[in-house]
């Protein structure tokens, strides 16, 4: 299959997706331009789009994190692991 682009729509807005067939495992492999930090995979075509869909939201949530710390809304507590 070539790449097919899907537009995700989100509690944020709507991305365009690249899913691509994932050969070694099987499934649907999905980037989303614009947001690179967004790579995704899913087993079908709705697990991926769903999957999608998450990662994104995930992805504008931590930013959102990230820059209220910035602006000294919200401090996060940064802890060592001890194994």
């Amino acid at each position: 299959m070539a790449k097919k682009v899907l537009t995700i729509k989100t509690k944020y807005g709507s991305y365009k997706s690249i899913f691509e067939s994932e050969p070694d495992m099987g499934g649907y492999m999905i980037t989303v331009p614009q947001r690179p930090d967004v790579v995704s995979w899913g087993k079908t075509m709705a697990h991926a789009k769903l999957m999608a869909k998450e990662a994104i939201e995930c992805s504008v949530e931590g930013e959102i994190i990230i820059e209220a710390e910035r602006r000294g809304e919200i401090a996060i507590k940064k802890q060592r692991a001890s194994l």
